[in-house]
């Protein structure tokens, strides 16, 4: 299963030709994919329309939902954070670590664009789904 973080639907959304949404263009529809909850809400909250809402909406829920949070991947969200850290390495965002964190618990690959996913790649495991060409 591969996770599509809001950084890749973002772009998808306005158009943009990057690497990523390219990557998420051979996907779809070919492959299983997911978005977290939280993912749902980063995506969602940017449309200005109703009728983009709508759509979006209509896509992002015809796939499988992830439940990013809870109290096993708040812990061990925490002590990757705390991992990282102690790498030198300072991760900006807490719902990137949630995301990141649930992606590795579960087995997930993550089609992303964030370079806040790369030290979880490199130091925990994580899996790009960019990788997996």
């Amino acid at each position: 299963m591969i996770l599509v973080d809001s950084s890749v639907w973002i772009d998808y959304f306005r158009g943009a030709p990057t690497a990523e949404t390219n990557r998420l263009d051979e996907l779809l529809g070919r492959e299983p994919l997911a978005t977290g909850d939280v993912v749902l809400t980063e995506v969602l909250q940017g449309f200005s329309s109703d009728r983009d809402f709508s759509q979006a909406l209509r896509l992002l829920t015809s796939l499988t939902l992830v439940q990013v949070g809870g109290e096993g991947v708040a812990v061990q969200a925490a002590r990757n954070f705390r991992t990282l850290r102690a790498q030198g390495v300072t991760v900006r965002k807490t719902i990137d670590t949630l995301i990141a964190t649930r992606c590795i618990q579960d087995g997930h690959a993550l089609l992303y664009s964030d370079r806040d996913f790369d030290p979880f790649v490199e130091h925990l495991g994580l899996q790009s789904a960019m990788a997996e060409r």
